[in-house]
């Protein structure tokens, strides 16, 4: 799982980390989250610049495992009481990450989760999925 952040500069913003932004032109600050402490500044100048070059500035942080606890490596293999091994080794290899990116449905992820087409309760897993992420 990953925070995506987009964010268009009007005029000139100083943005630090703990994710605080302010216009220099006024007094105001937005809190925006916590993580480290580095900082930058941009200008409306560079600002255009970033703009011109790219459209949509995007700022990706993978907080799986790190601040979200992910269920996929105990919780999901002790669903199909299985190890993970058994589990990786059973599954189909890309099924999940065609799921993920919207290439497939929920409906075709059930029918070719497992490389042998076996059924499982898929409102099963989603319930111990959302149970688990913490």
């Amino acid at each position: 799982m990953a925070l995506l952040l987009s964010w268009r500069p009007s005029s000139a913003y100083n943005i630090s980390f703990p994710f605080t932004m302010k216009n220099t032109s006024s007094s105001k600050s937005v809190k925006m989250g916590s993580f480290s402490t580095i900082s930058c500044s941009i200008t409306s100048s560079s600002a255009s610049t970033m703009v011109a070059q790219r459209k949509l500035p995007i700022l990706l942080f993978d907080v799986m495992d790190t601040i979200v606890r992910d269920p996929f490596y105990h919780d999901v293999p002790a669903f199909f009481r299985m190890s993970m091994k058994e589990l990786l080794e059973s599954k189909h290899p890309t099924s999940w990450i065609e799921f993920e990116k919207g290439l497939i449905s929920e409906e075709e992820l059930t029918r070719k989760f497992f490389k042998d087409g076996r059924s499982f309760d898929m409102e099963g897993l989603k319930n111990c999925m959302r149970r688990r992420y913490s």
